[in-house]
């Protein structure tokens, strides 16, 4: 049952909070000790938080669950953890994680909450609306980002990254969304009622909106941001986004992935070692110029 509690908590899923390291990195504050402790605590905090999330949300898609082809054999669906088991545990985590984060920083309490209740909106309705769902998603992904902002004293981020962080989540949100729609074809609307509202079609002219302004977001951060440096070096960097945005493209579009993100992230190499490059290269202009 634990290993069924474990698997459910989607420690792969961990990755994306990986993001609330950012105002760290782009302060300059990653050889502080004190900040990077207090953001290393958060991020823990925050894997448990959305762990949380994770279960009430298999709790909520149990029917719906053991119909899809995939999330059938999720733990709770398949009957490997019982429902009572599941909701004793989702409860006994939440409240344990957001006591720890009170003591961490008040404002990141306040992030978590803002983080589960809207996840948890998300689970009940939202998601059940087509692009509101995606949205969704994407505040995620920026409420990770400003969860960072809460736990240091920061000076110099800028709020380019919002924006960045806002388009590239979309992106990523859209591709999940056509990914799965081709996967599931013509019986999508069946699984979720969300497909109802989408096409491919249509999620392949998201994606191109959201893709090209992503790009061109972040270009403008690498030399307008107030806190990048003045010789304009943070534009070298510009080179690993095209290319990973390609490469995710590539992936869902020619070899059908996508479906999840963070599984591209650990498994893809060529996508590894384009973000490899792309945080060396971020280190060595903030740190070594």
């Amino acid at each position: 049952m634990l290993t069924a509690l474990f698997k459910t908590m989607r420690p792969r899923q961990w990755a994306k909070n990986i993001f609330i390291f950012a105002a760290l990195v782009f302060d300059k504050q990653l050889l502080n000790a004190d900040a990077f402790l207090r953001t290393l605590a958060g991020f823990a905090l925050f894997c448990f938080i959305s762990s949380t999330v994770y279960i009430f949300n298999d709790l909520a898609d149990v029917e719906a669950d053991r119909q899809h082809p995939e999330k059938k054999n999720r733990p709770i669906a398949s009957g490997k953890l019982p429902v009572n088991a599941a909701w004793i545990a989702g409860i006994v985590l939440v409240i344990a994680t957001l006591g720890a984060a009170y003591f961490l920083a008040p404002g990141f309490e306040a992030v978590l909450i803002i983080y589960f209740l809207l996840n948890i909106a998300y689970s009940k309705w939202l998601k059940h609306i087509a692009i509101v769902d995606v949205l969704i998603i994407a505040a995620g992904f920026v409420l990770r980002v400003h969860a960072g902002v809460t736990l240091i004293q920061v000076e110099r981020f800028s709020p380019w990254l919002y924006v960045v962080m806002t388009l590239l989540s979309l992106f990523l949100g859209f591709g999940k969304r056509r990914a799965e729609l081709a996967l599931l074809a013509q019986g999508a609307g069946s699984h979720r009622k969300v497909f109802e509202g989408y096409t491919l079609p249509l999620l392949d002219q998201y994606i191109l909106i959201v893709s090209g302004t992503t790009i061109v977001a972040y270009s403008l951060y690498t030399f307008s941001a107030p806190n990048v440096p003045e010789n304009h070096s943070m534009m070298l960097t510009i080179p690993f986004v095209v290319y990973t945005i390609f490469r995710y493209l590539y992936l869902i579009e020619v070899k059908h992935a996508g479906g999840a993100p963070e599984e591209i992230l650990l498994s893809d190499r060529p996508f590894q070692v384009a973000m490899a490059l792309w945080g060396i290269t971020v280190l060595a202009i903030f740190y070594l110029s």
